[in-house]
């Protein structure tokens, strides 16, 4: 008796693409199987770390969050919020942000509020594979030269 093998496009006969198939039980790529959900927490602070990045944002949140915010500071264990002055909602492929910053005296409130917004949605993006949908940006505050720093906030490096 002799086996009868059927052609397939680009050269495979039946009896190979069985055995592909046999060796694909699972169904599909094995890392497409699950789900994967992000927090809001993890968005706001990775958001919280980009605004922070970008040169002419001296803090993040209104004054009575920063206020609060160095209280905190000054607890043992109490350490410094990133997600401070910052919200988001998460859905499954998409997510929008709220931020609040303070701008230094003598930046362009526009350039820095679309740095801040260009650094987030690349940040956002490329950690979390997250659509950004949108970044409303509200400029809550301007440090003026003169001013103490209740809380000096460092650049990352």
């Amino acid at each position: 008796m002799s086996e009868t093998t059927h052609q397939q496009p680009g050269g495979a006969t039946a009896a190979a693409a069985a055995r592909t198939n046999v060796a694909k039980r699972g169904g599909g790529d094995p890392g497409s199987r699950g789900r994967t959900t992000i927090a809001d927490g993890v968005v706001e602070k990775i958001a919280g770390l980009a605004a922070r990045d970008v040169d002419g944002v001296h803090a993040m949140g209104s004054g009575l969050s920063r206020t609060f915010g160095a209280v905190r500071d000054r607890v043992p264990g109490g350490g410094k919020s990133v997600t401070r002055g910052v919200k988001a909602e998460v859905g499954e492929v998409q997510t929008a942000l709220d931020l609040e910053i303070v701008v230094e005296y003598g930046v362009s409130i526009a350039d820095t509020a679309r740095a801040v917004r260009e650094n987030v949605v690349v940040a956002v993006e490329r950690m979390t594979g997250l659509e950004v949908v949108e970044v409303n940006i509200a400029v809550s505050d301007v440090k003026l030269p003169d001013e103490e720093d209740d809380e000096p906030e460092s650049k990352l490096q």
